[in-house]
């Protein structure tokens, strides 16, 4: 079964944008969580763009309340600042029950690559150890470049991690352009090696109503995938209960057979 965390990071946006409270993060979530999603996904970045420490702490509280899961993403070598207590700390107040580590720069506008694993796996590797003595799972963002970083994917389950989130941004562009079939067999490649490695699968980056379906039927044992800038969006049409129904009709169609 592939689990539906909804990225509320585009709420927090819109919020920030005006100034105030509305739209209401947590209200968001909320709606989102009633209409079946599996979890909530956030990425508080040291600027606070978007998502807050304050709503860190809401939405773990909601998360927890609900009994469903509370991904937290972050760059665990950024440096705490004013407003941002840096990634672990956050974890280790709200102890959300996945952890998702993302290489991402200050200046990056989205997350935007994975981890090179042999080059950042000793960095790593004792922040992992502190995550998951936390009692966090941790997932490493990783591309699917498996021509180029070979010895990748299995040096993450050697540095302790849980899980891999795959990069699907550039499937999304492939998808877009017609031209879905390479990119589909190198996730597909890509996902079994982990999982020959003992990592579960993750997925998360420009996935939409419109390619998942693709995705999810030629990449196997996918366990979550991680939407957020497209379910937004699509949600300014037709409302986020829709929209999350939606989605877990892609994910679940024999759940979801109309009578």
């Amino acid at each position: 079964m592939t689990f539906l965390s909804v990225n509320v990071n585009k709420i927090a946006v819109l919020r920030n944008s005006r100034g105030g409270a509305e739209p209401d993060v947590v209200r968001a979530a909320r709606a989102c969580l009633e209409a079946g999603a599996h979890g909530i996904t956030v990425h508080p970045r040291p600027d606070a763009r978007h998502i807050r420490a304050e709503d860190v702490y809401a939405l773990a509280e909601l998360t927890a309340a609900r009994g469903v899961e509370f991904n937290l993403e972050g760059n665990p070598f950024a440096p705490p600042r004013p407003g941002y207590p840096g990634f672990l700390a956050l974890c280790d107040a709200v102890r959300p029950a996945q952890a998702t580590l993302v290489p991402d720069g200050d200046g990056q506008l989205t997350s935007d690559h994975g981890f090179d694993f042999r080059r950042d796996g000793e960095r790593l590797r004792p922040l992992v150890a502190q995550l998951r003595q936390m009692g966090c799972r941790v997932s490493l963002f990783a591309d699917a470049d498996d021509e180029t970083r070979s010895e990748g994917i299995e040096h993450a389950a050697a540095i302790g991690a849980d899980r891999v989130e795959l990069y699907t941004g550039p499937y999304a562009e492939a998808a877009a352009a017609g031209t879905a079939a390479p990119m589909l067999a190198r996730f597909a490649r890509i996902a079994r090696r982990a999982q020959a490695a003992g990592l579960g699968v993750n997925a998360g980056h420009d996935l939409s109503q419109a390619n998942l379906g693709g995705f999810l039927h030629a990449v196997p044992g996918v366990l979550e995938v991680s939407i957020g800038h497209a379910l937004i969006g699509e949600a300014l049409y037709t409302g986020l209960p829709a929209t999350v129904s939606a989605y877990l009709a892609i994910l679940h169609p024999s759940l979801h057979t109309e009578d």
